[in-house]
């Protein structure tokens, strides 16, 4: 498609609802206009068959809502205004089309913890360790891949992470002094559990997600984010972009926070799906997520593809791994869980592997959780974010929305 084309296209055209919205009980959170005397600000929001709700007046945050004994009973049974037709907020998220007097989306989470899970699957375990032997050169990792590939074999989905099998053939890769960090995360004990980004961070749908503007390889990594209560438990799941600079990563793992986390780097949403009788955490564990890359002025398509059923380690154990006794969350946590797709695509030429271009237009995709689309910005281009912790509270304060909530934790002040 020529430049005309995508740049004329409407990121809300993309959207494709869950293919069982019907009985799909969805809920995110959308920055709401002034009205009368209550000033603007972000509010929990309910997608029902006529429209989205406004349910700020039952609940004032979504990390409240998710530490709700029922979270989707209360979300269906919830008093709301409604805000407008779905596509309508969908196209005000657009920063091609917004308007400020219109509501339109913000990412699902908002005091939430965002971490990430990293390695957990064995499809992508070997582009990681590509990335490391390349330090950061793009240019070297053809080469890098095939003689990894003859060296440790491409299929490492066979090994359980932290077993026999995977301690036998830690030692052989150590002896041959192949062993690797990555490597060590894959098929180790321990999975890797990093900061994605702080909460409030994130970008929803429609928004321009960021990419350092010093980085020369990068890529998209579409991904499913498990929503936990502040009691650990897993109560609904979005979508996420988990903006990943290979390039920064692959020179030093001690510059995972620049290559993971920078200003609109963390794309969640555009919906969190709560668990019910038509939705529980089975049908994540069996999700298939795909990716679509769409270059604005040359022509480049990319797809890919991450089954959730290939994942090494459960979901379960990917929570315990990051919450527990020795971490906690009061405010619950996002957690993305990894992807299986790692571009190797050439794009510009023959072994020079995928890279971002300004303006790309990204698409992740579930059948039962929807779609979230983003176009690629500069992390110092895409507005900056300025609303915090302390804003929102202030915000809530402003609007009577505070209410005295009982505490779930409070052991420590």
């Amino acid at each position: 498609m020529d430049r005309a084309g995508i740049a004329g296209q409407r990121l809300v055209s993309r959207y494709i609802e869950p293919s069982d919205a019907a009985s799909a009980c969805l809920v995110g959170r959308a920055w709401v206009p002034a009205s009368g005397k209550s000033p603007a600000g972000p509010s929990v929001v309910a997608v029902r068959a006529d429209g989205v709700y406004d349910l700020s007046r039952a609940v004032a945050t979504m990390s409240e809502l998710l530490d709700m004994p029922e979270p989707a009973a209360f979300a269906r049974g919830a008093r709301g205004e409604l805000l407008g037709p779905l596509a309508a907020l969908l196209s005000n998220s657009d920063p091609r089309e917004h308007r400020d007097d219109r509501p339109w989306l913000l990412a699902p989470v908002d005091l939430q913890a965002v971490k990430a899970a990293g390695v957990t699957f064995a499809a992508s375990l070997l582009e990681r360790v590509v990335e490391e032997q390349a330090r950061g050169d793009p240019a070297a990792a053809e080469s890098i891949r095939h003689s990894l590939s003859s060296d440790i074999g491409s299929d490492l989905s066979r090994i359980k992470p932290g077993s026999a099998d995977a301690e036998r053939l830690r030692s052989a890769l150590k002896a041959r002094g192949l062993w690797s960090q990555y490597l060590e995360v894959g098929i180790g004990p321990d999975a890797e559990i990093f900061t994605k980004s702080q909460p409030l961070s994130a970008v929803g749908f429609g928004a321009d997600v960021g990419l350092h503007p010093k980085s020369v390889w990068n890529n998209p990594e579409p991904e499913i984010v498990v929503l936990v209560s502040s009691r650990g438990g897993i109560v609904g799941a979005t979508l996420g972009n988990d903006v990943n600079l290979r390039d920064f990563e692959g020179r030093s793992a001690l510059l995972l926070g620049k290559a993971k986390d920078n200003n609109a780097s963390a794309a969640i949403g555009p919906f969190v799906r709560l668990f019910d009788g038509s939705f529980a955490l089975s049908d994540v564990e069996q999700a298939r997520v795909t990716l679509v890359v769409e270059g604005e002025d040359d022509g480049f398509v990319m797809q890919g593809e991450s089954s959730m059923s290939q994942i090494s380690r459960s979901v379960e154990q990917l929570v315990e791994a990051a919450m527990g006794s020795c971490h906690q969350y009061p405010d619950g946590m996002a957690l993305y869980l990894g992807t299986m797709f790692a571009p190797t695509q050439d794009r510009d030429r023959a072994g020079g592997g995928f890279t971002h271009k300004l303006g790309d237009i990204v698409t992740v995709r579930a059948e039962r959780l929807g779609c979230l689309v983003n176009r690629v910005n500069r992390s110092d281009l895409a507005p900056p974010w300025l609303f915090g912790t302390r804003a929102l509270m202030a915000n809530l304060a402003a609007r009577g929305l505070l209410s005295a909530a009982p505490v779930l934790h409070a052991r420590r002040a």
